[in-house]
């Protein structure tokens, strides 16, 4: 991880740390704020706690977001004190609707020039967000809203399994994992195992992600502590009820990130740290599925 972050993230960059509740990379984002990188533009469809603890850390001089918040409990404090009072930055915000962000990931990824939808009907965001414009359509007299592509500078996509190539699959709650790995210049996937180029080849339906799109492969289990990765572990409810109370106070946040990211050295470390009863409690148990034959093939 510490490779691949000093590589490919430097100050100044847009970055994606995608995932939809799941397979949020939260192993990335803490060694970004190790690395102390300054200036990045910071990308995802639903800030969570995450990116408050970045935007906490004095990384990002903007964010790009449909919906933010802490899932289930309320407000983002850090990125309302940065978007209200400049602590410890000041962070400029460009924000649209869920699918607004999907537009935009599906058209850099597709190489489309935007992406059209009609979600902004009789919405405030087009006055307030001048990236999303209103043309005619080819077809009829309608207007339609459409969104610009966009392209992150990087992309940080956590999953389940990949092989040493980069040949990624994902499973569970996918939300927009593959279209922003597709947009992005680069893209660092994050796993829970890396496995023989065989086990890929026996499933291929679920490689979202080809190697030939990936800069980077990094092994990291339990890499999105608190969230979780479907049939791994589960989500880690009790830490997000416990970070409003500490992101409410920046000193008590400030606190936290010494204690749980600059004082230890990576990801193995915040494990020990966090300990053996907390990853049993968060142990899915098993639940497999049923079997497929695909058959021979030539």
């Amino acid at each position: 991880m510490h490779d691949a972050i000093a590589e490919y993230v430097r100050d100044g960059l847009s970055v994606a740390i995608e995932g939809f509740t799941a397979f949020i990379c939260f192993a990335a984002g803490h060694e970004i704020i190790r690395q102390g990188r300054r200036n990045l533009t910071l990308i995802r469809m639903t800030p969570d706690l995450i990116y408050d603890q970045m935007i906490a850390a004095g990384v990002a001089s903007k964010l790009v977001f449909s919906y933010l918040g802490n899932p289930g409990v309320g407000s983002l404090h850090c990125v309302r004190r940065a978007i209200e009072k400049g602590i410890p930055a000041p962070l400029e915000i460009e924000e649209y609707s869920h699918y607004g962000m999907i537009g935009r990931y599906t058209a850099g990824a597709m190489k489309l020039p935007f992406f059209p939808l009609r979600s902004y009907t009789g919405s405030d965001l087009p006055r307030m967000n001048r990236q999303i414009s209103l043309v005619q359509s080819p077809y009829s007299e309608e207007r339609i809203a459409v969104v610009p592509p966009i392209n992150p500078d990087v992309a940080i996509i956590h999953a389940q399994r990949a092989d040493a190539e980069g040949n990624t699959q994902l499973w569970g709650l996918l939300g927009i994992q593959k279209e922003a790995a597709f947009a992005a210049r680069k893209v660092i996937v994050v796993v829970e195992e890396i496995v023989d180029q065989s086990i890929i080849r026996a499933d291929p339906n679920r490689t979202l992600i080809p190697g030939l799109i990936v800069n980077a492969v990094v092994h990291e289990p339990f890499g999105c502590h608190p969230s979780y990765v479907q049939g791994y572990y589960d989500r880690d409810n009790a830490f997000y009820l416990a970070w409003d109370g500490i992101s409410r106070d920046q000193q008590k946040t400030e606190d936290w990130l010494q204690e749980w990211v600059f004082d230890v050295k990576d990801r193995s470390a915040y494990l020990e740290k966090l300990g053996k009863d907390v990853l049993s409690r968060l142990d899915p148990g098993d639940a497999p599925t049923g079997s497929l034959n695909y058959g021979a093939y030539t």
